[in-house]
């Protein structure tokens, strides 16, 4: 009995399907293990390969299960056709062992599985990651631009604000005022005044009454001007400047004539009237803050572009040379005003008559431009003809009859020609009530602001000056104001 048990567990060869029953472990460790034997630990391999080396082992151990399963039934079958006790128990502690290798297997599997799994949900996880952190980007950027439009309304809503005390203050300025005329005497009791004279700024355009009062020199002017008007956004600017201007806002009046500037120039291109109209506005501007040389050169340009564009004889181009004129006068070049004044002259008798107003005032203004030279002769022939023209057109009782008796005067002062400056001074004070001025003294063209439209006496009160108002500073254009003399009864 012995020796049977002997011989039973005595190694002995195996047999080929021994053999492929005990090699399932031997392959199975090997397979298991091919992963450690490049030498590389997991904190050298990276996520990708980690995941390419596991789905290479799960591959093998599915083929190592399929080859054990095979085993097993191979082994099964042998078992049940096998009849001797020593052949049943090695098959028994075959099947024991191919049992422990499927095993082994199924949990490798299961946990290469599980690593899978795991790297595809932490491959998701980091791309929701990804996407939160776009997000963040874009958000932080949005809320960057929430922050500038916020700024950007606080700052409107600032001056918003500040529009709205301006406006409020200037409502009640203005109601103040309204309550103040109940205060005022009847329209009847009251000498009629003279007209106050205008800005410099505001006589760029003729006024609607005045086109009323004189349509013949209206027409006249278009027919020279080929039906060329001034546009209606030029004269709603001009009247925005004037506004600026008459407040002493020179830094919003100045910007607001450039910008409008660069668009004429854009739109029309530089040689067009506009902006000869534009560029007469922005030298009368800068004529009312003494900066004379840069008004000379923009009248300069503008009568280059209304010489080109309405011909050298348009009222449009007398107007200009008469304000050059006196560009010229403020900066003591009498010399160089003279001639200009004259064209000036010749081109509104010409287009107008030589028995316009126009024609009287530019004749004062040359006059004075003459006196300044010395040239007392000619003085006194152009302010005779003037005198002449107002006189026959409004009467002897015309306001721009005494004006330019007084500017006479003051001529035959300089010439100390007392008797007939004291008969002219007599002649002017005699007349208590004068009547409204003559109806288009001043219907000339577009940008004539030279002639004055206050009393001399008046201009005496205001200014306190004997002399004539050439001088820097002066924004009463030509006119000579009345010197303190004398006179003797």
């Amino acid at each position: 009995m012995s020796s049977w048990r002997g011989r039973l567990h005595t190694p002995r060869p195996k047999r080929p399907a021994e053999a492929g029953a005990s090699s399932p472990g031997a392959a199975m460790s090997v397979q298991v293990a091919a992963p450690g034997s490049v030498g590389l630990g997991p904190e050298c391999l990276s996520p990708e390969e980690l995941v390419r080396q596991t789905r290479q082992v799960v591959q093998g151990l599915e083929a190592l299960r399929a080859e054990h399963h095979g085993l097993a039934r191979h082994l099964a079958e042998a078992l049940a056709g096998q009849g001797l006790v020593a052949g049943l128990e090695l098959l028994e502690e075959k099947q024991q062992v191919v049992s422990h290798a499927l095993e082994a297997i199924e949990l490798g599997l299961g946990e290469a599985q599980v690593l899978l799994a795991l790297s595809a949900h932490v491959g998701s996880l980091e791309a929701e990651k990804q996407r939160l952190r776009a997000q963040a980007r874009r958000l932080a950027q949005e809320n960057s631009w929430l922050r500038e439009e916020l700024e950007e309304t606080q700052r409107r809503l600032r001056a918003s604000e500040a529009a709205v005390a301006q406006l409020e203050e200037e409502k009640s300025h203005l109601e103040f005022l309204g309550q103040l005329r109940q205060y005022d005497p009847p329209a009847g009791s009251q000498r009629p005044e003279s007209p106050p004279r205008r800005d410099s700024l505001a006589s760029l355009f003729p006024s609607e009454e005045e086109e009323r009062k004189d349509p013949e020199a209206v027409g006249a002017a278009a027919a020279q001007q080929g039906g060329y008007e001034i546009p209606a956004r030029l004269r709603t600017l001009h009247n925005l400047v004037i506004q600026y201007a008459g407040q002493g806002r020179y830094e919003v009046a100045v910007p607001l004539c450039r910008q409008a500037l660069e668009d004429l120039e854009r739109s029309s291109g530089h040689c067009h009237p506009d902006v000869a109209t534009m560029l007469n506005i922005l030298a009368l501007v800068y004529r009312d803050q003494n900066k004379y040389k840069e008004a000379t050169d923009l009248l300069h340009d503008a009568l280059q572009i209304r010489e080109q564009t309405l011909g050298p004889e348009h009222p449009a181009v007398a107007a200009t040379l008469n304000n050059l004129a006196v560009l010229y006068g403020k900066r003591g070049r009498y010399r160089e005003a003279e001639p200009l004044c004259q064209r000036a002259l010749e081109i509104r008798e010409k287009v107008l008559g030589s028995d316009h107003p126009d024609v009287a005032k530019q004749l004062n203004n040359l006059a004075l431009l003459c006196q300044n030279q010395g040239k007392f002769e000619e003085v006194e022939q152009h302010y005779a003809r003037a005198l002449s023209i107002y006189e026959a057109l409004g009467g002897p009782n015309d306001p721009n009859v005494a004006k330019t008796k007084n500017n006479l005067a003051s001529a035959y002062l300089k010439q100390n020609k007392y008797q007939q400056a004291e008969e002219l001074y007599r002649e002017i004070l005699s007349r208590e009530d004068l009547p409204a001025p003559l109806g288009a003294p001043n219907t000339g063209t577009a940008g004539d602001a030279e002639q004055d439209e206050e009393s001399p006496v008046a201009q005496h009160a205001k200014r306190g000056c004997s002399k004539g108002c050439w001088a820097p500073g002066c924004r009463s254009g030509s006119q000579e104001c009345l010197p303190e003399v004398p006179v003797r009864t």
